[in-house]
């Protein structure tokens, strides 16, 4: 379910952005900048969740 909110997410903002009435480097600059920040926000949700299960597996291990 949350995985086709941000696919949604992410296809809305490109196509607002394509649509868009800009020179086509604003919008190369635009779109580079956006690509950059999901890149960001992706590599910190896996990191997050790498974080989580290890924490996840040291618990269990202990059997807390």
């Amino acid at each position: 379910m949350l995985a086709g909110v941000g696919l949604g997410a992410i296809i809305g903002a490109a196509a607002g952005l394509l649509f868009a009435p800009k020179a086509g480097s604003e919008l190369r600059d635009d779109l580079t900048g956006k690509l950059k920040e999901l890149k960001d926000k992706t590599e910190d949700w896996i990191g997050e969740q790498r974080a989580k299960r290890a924490v996840e597996g040291a618990v269990e291990e202990l059997g807390v």
